[in-house]
């Protein structure tokens, strides 16, 4: 038997299929799916068996196959849909498999490699060197290097008397704990009777002869009341023997989840309901658009969606944009379908993700509630797939392998014959077109459950604040609203699309503004570490005390940022109390969800925050809502920021008057006039959408146009210019005229971690060249510019354009 094999390589030379012969010992076991390892040239490396034949390929001598070394798996960790998955991205995407078959897998079980050094002969080593190495006979390359051991070991090295060679591990640690079980062999009713003067040891035995009690953690045992000493006892009378048991990590095994009963739906929730579940009766692939104004019971629709095809024995996968996934959505999921739900999101730990990600592989678990990455979740028999707030662009990851979940998702819907549901009180433009030609299914829930108005939006004019003298950056508006809403004991968010404590530091004499020295950015000012930060590359320094340029004193912290406006709130408002929800404030597990519980248990009376606090809060005391500053993603040079300021203005007025008590939004703004801004304060969805569709029609965006975006880096701008030059005339020899080939021209950042960066963009609705010429560039770009250090990014329907 042949395993025909992907080895753990990320290069495109090596990405296929090799041929290994499975010894008969392995043949029994293997499977596809599972993880192998293998000898590959001098090295041992992880693969993934992407098949199972009896004979080699033709042009291949048996005689000269290597065998499979080990199986790494008992049961396989990807599915054939996900092996099935891989070749299609693959192809359609022009991405390398063991990219894509990385990403699919949870980051615990990703092989470890590392580089050491070995003895071989130690005879000449002296000691000083030889105490380097640990019991094994291996020193760390990286330890070696920081020591400043490689010029001693080189000598030995070209002797043989030291080699070099790669160690494989996993980075997953099973956890363990101490746990008791009886000894087998005994006559149990003998050791009672022997221990029938040491009470807590013959109550501790009794305990323990229960079928269901055999084995029990060692913790549990001390909690139920049974003292380490009697345990010890028994123990060393050799009745009972500890020994270590793996555990299953669960990250909510501390909270108790009260059953939630299922709510009564409205007439529109209940059409959309009928629609989506005729579709999952029928085992049919459709695509619904489902649009609902905040508040209008959009996640009330899923949970009773899910809970149909839980009852037909089929599995529901539910993706939520990261900064969504609050606690608030996890309890309403786990209150509905408690053990069944697994939880994938980046909060939790490696080994918490991988053991909630192996309880939906062996069907323990039948929802899955997670994040983008989610969408990979290795069910076999899906009735429905949910991308709620389907707009959002986290959905697209930017690094390599640059995938969309809702491309994965729709290939995944049509594999399984289910439906597809894109929920969103504000859907993308491209999405919205789909439903208005009929690609698309488009269900609506116009109106909020309770029936509860939405709230009235005010428009606020900070030039006139200025005219008026007012430059506090609390319009008199806003600072009135929030003192009566504090008077009346109720609750204010505040929204600001910028963490920190001002924006950057300005020298009033010259105008110098600190640069990263890495990007063409300025630097950041956050006062918890008093340090300038680059958000981009990581570059931190000490603030000047003077400029740099002029040796000017004036040089001060302009704009404001989240910790800024947190000192002014305490200013104007010194009895409020305050809750900042940012990165910095919710970098450590466990602080998003803390800070949350605070809010909504009445600990915080205005919650000050970024983008992470427009989504997914529902508390009925908050009644107003704050945007401090509309402007921030309007003039960023991207053709979709009217779109992301709608979307993001639309969904943080969504928070306020959800419940009894009416809400208020306050807006504040330079470009009150600008139509992202009207249309929010109108709550005019279709207002917006036609007229942002007119100017993407004049530009030649999406939905019109798709669009490819390349970029190219290197730290040699003269390098760069060339390349790009090059790859745009590769560009136009294979295109046809189809294509707009547009550039190449310096990127918005056109400098990230002292990389020049240049951009290429295609604009086009049909090129049937496309394929051929995208695979070409990709094969040039590795025979030619790989080994020259210089980067080129192909983005397919790009979600950033910075």
């Amino acid at each position: 038997m042949i395993a025909k094999v992907i080895v753990d390589i990320p290069s495109k030379s090596v990405d296929f299929t090799f041929d290994y012969i499975i010894p008969q010992t392995f043949q029994s076991m293997i499977d596809i799916g599972m993880r192998v390892i293998v000898p590959f040239g001098p090295r041992t490396i992880q693969g993934y068996v992407m098949n199972i034949t009896d004979q080699p390929d033709a042009s291949m001598d048996i005689s000269k196959l290597k065998e499979v070394k080990e199986i790494q798996d008992i049961k396989p960790e990807l599915t054939k849909e996900l092996i099935e998955l891989t070749d299609w991205y693959h192809t359609y995407f022009v991405t390398k498999r063991i990219s894509m078959l990385e990403v699919m897998l949870p980051s615990a079980i990703k092989a470890k490699y590392t580089k050491v050094f070995a003895i071989k002969d130690a005879t000449d080593i002296p000691n000083t060197l030889l105490q380097r190495f640990n019991a094994e006979g291996h020193y760390a390359y990286k330890e070696a290097q920081k020591n400043e051991d490689l010029t001693t070991i080189a000598p030995f090295l070209k002797q043989g008397a030291i080699t070099e060679k790669t160690l494989l591990s996993q980075s997953l640690n099973k956890k363990k704990q101490r746990a008791v079980r009886i000894v087998e062999g005994f006559d149990y009713d003998m050791v009672l009777g022997s221990l029938e003067k040491s009470k807590k040891q013959y109550e501790l035995y009794a305990y323990l002869m229960d079928e269901n009690h055999h084995v029990v953690l060692l913790k549990q045992l001390e909690e139920m009341g049974f003292s380490k000493s009697s345990i010890d006892t028994l123990s060393r009378k050799g009745f009972i023997e500890k020994y270590d048991t793996t555990i299953e990590r669960d990250p909510f095994a501390t909270r108790v989840f009260e059953q939630d009963e299922k709510q009564s739906l409205t007439n529109e929730q209940q059409q959309a309901y009928e629609t989506i579940i005729d579709t999952i009766n029928k085992k049919e692939q459709r695509t619904f658009l489902l649009h609902g104004v905040t508040g209008s019971g959009k996640t009330e629709v899923y949970l009773q969606t899910i809970e149909t095809v839980l009852k037909q024995g089929r599995q529901a996968m539910m993706l939520v944009p990261e900064i969504a996934l609050t606690p608030q959505m996890v309890l309403r999921f786990k209150r509905r379908f408690g053990d069944e739900v697994a939880v994938l999101h980046s909060g939790l730990s490696k080994g918490e993700r991988y053991d909630e990600w192996q309880k939906i592989r062996d069907g323990k678990a039948s929802v899955s509630v997670g994040a983008r990455s989610s969408v990979f979740a290795p069910f076999k028999d899906l009735g429905m797939i949910i991308i709620d707030e389907e707009h959002e662009s986290s959905y697209k990851q930017e690094d390599y392998p640059r995938y969309h979940a809702r491309d994965i998702a729709q290939w995944r819907s049509q594999y399984h014959q289910c439906p597809l549901i894109l929920g969103s009180a504000t859907p993308s433009l491209e999405s919205f077109a789909r439903a208005d030609k009929g690609v698309y299914e488009l269900l609506s829930l116009p109106n909020r459950v309770n029936q509860q108005a939405l709230p009235e939006v005010k428009i606020v004019d900070m030039r006139a604040e200025l005219t008026s003298g007012n430059r506090s950056m609390f319009s008199e508006g806003l600072r009135s609203a929030i003192q009566d809403r504090l008077d009346k004991k109720e609750q204010v968010v505040l929204f600001l699309n910028r963490r920190g404590y001002a924006s950057f530091m300005l020298c009033r004499d010259c105008g110098h503004v600190p640069q990263c020295p890495n990007c063409d950015i300025s630097l950041t000012y956050h006062k918890s570490t008093d340090q300038l930060k680059c958000h981009y590359c990581g570059h931190q320094e000490v603030p000047p005390n003077k400029c740099p340029n002029c040796e000017s004193e004036h040089i001060r912290q302009v704009g404001t940022g989240t910790q800024r406006v947190e000192e002014l709130l305490q200013e104007n408002f010194e009895t409020a109390k305050i809750i900042r929800m940012d990165v910095d404030t919710t970098s450590r597990k466990g602080a998003h969800e803390r800070l949350l519980d605070d809010f909504g248990s009445g600990k915080g009376d205005i919650l000050l925050g970024t983008q992470m606090i427009a989504k997914g809060l529902d508390f009925p005391n908050i009644t107003l809502v704050g945007v401090l500053n509309a402007d921030t993603m309007l003039n960023l040079p991207d053709f979709r920021a009217s779109e992301r300021t709608y979307q993001l203005l639309t969904q943080v007025s969504g928070r306020a008057g959800r419940h009894e008590k009416e809400g208020e939004v306050i807006i504040q703004t330079y470009n009150p006039e600008h139509y992202a801004i009207k249309d929010v304060q109108d709550n005019d969805y279709t207002s917006f959408f036609e007229k942002e569709m007119n100017y993407r029609k004049l530009g030649k965006y999406p939905p019109y146009f798709f669009l490819i975006n390349f970029t190219i880096a290197h730290k040699d701008m003269k390098k760069v210019m060339e390349a790009s030059k090059h790859i745009h005339k590769i560009l136009l020899q294979h295109l046809t005229d189809k294509a707009l080939v547009l550039g190449p021209s310096p990127a918005a950042l056109s400098r990230i971690n002292n990389e020049y960066r240049f951009q290429i963009l295609i604009k086009y609705k049909s090129e049937p060249a496309l394929h051929e010429a995208l695979t070409y560039l990709d094969d040039y770009y590795h025979d030619q510019y790989l080994k020259d250090k210089l980067s080129l990014k192909i983005d397919i329907n790009p979600q950033m354009m910075m």
